[in-house]
């Protein structure tokens, strides 16, 4: 696993890296979604692929916009959620990521003028058996104003996104 943590632009929120961990810290709300996608080296090669190239998340029409075409430690990715006035953007930095022979995945972190300060990751597991899944873990808790008004809408909102995120990688790996 290759990892990022250095300060410069800086995280918005410590510890960093505990998603690799599992680990959600005091003081977070945690998050974990696993979605099975099917099975198979083919499955798990295609699933790999379009996480690691920011397609699941376009495919789900996020925006998503990176100084880089694949994730990797230190790139920056801003998520934009919404449209026209209404849409929200976050910008994040990658934390960390993994490819390898039975695992492939990434996890970002926010940074300044992001809704929320944490750590989100996403990682395709090929287990031993042959399925192929997708788990989402996450820990955060709110920055923005707005954010912390919507209280206990947003944990709903973030399991349905990482529902969705299972759901749209299921058709990309399939396809």
């Amino acid at each position: 696993m290759t990892s990022e943590h250095s300060r410069s632009p800086a995280f918005t929120y410590s510890p960093l890296g505990q998603t690799a961990h599992r680990v959600t810290p005091p003081g977070f709300n945690g998050l974990r979604v696993c979605t099975e996608l099917g099975s198979g080296p083919g499955v798990f090669a295609a699933a790999s692929r379009a996480l690691l190239e920011w397609r699941m998340h376009r495919a789900m029409g996020v925006r998503m916009t990176s100084d880089a075409a694949r994730a990797a430690p230190g790139v920056r990715v801003t998520v934009g959620l919404g449209v026209g006035r209404l849409r929200v953007e976050g910008p994040c930095r990658v934390v960390w990521t993994v490819e390898e022979e039975r695992r492939a995945g990434w996890a970002y972190g926010t940074l300044a003028g992001h809704p929320e300060h944490g750590e989100e990751a996403f990682l395709v597991e090929h287990a031993h058996d042959g399925r192929v899944r997708l788990m989402v873990w996450a820990y955060s808790r709110p920055a923005a104003w707005w954010a912390r008004a919507a209280g206990p809408l947003v944990p709903v909102f973030q399991r349905l996104y990482a529902h969705r995120c299972g759901q749209v990688l299921r058709r990309l790996a399939r396809g």
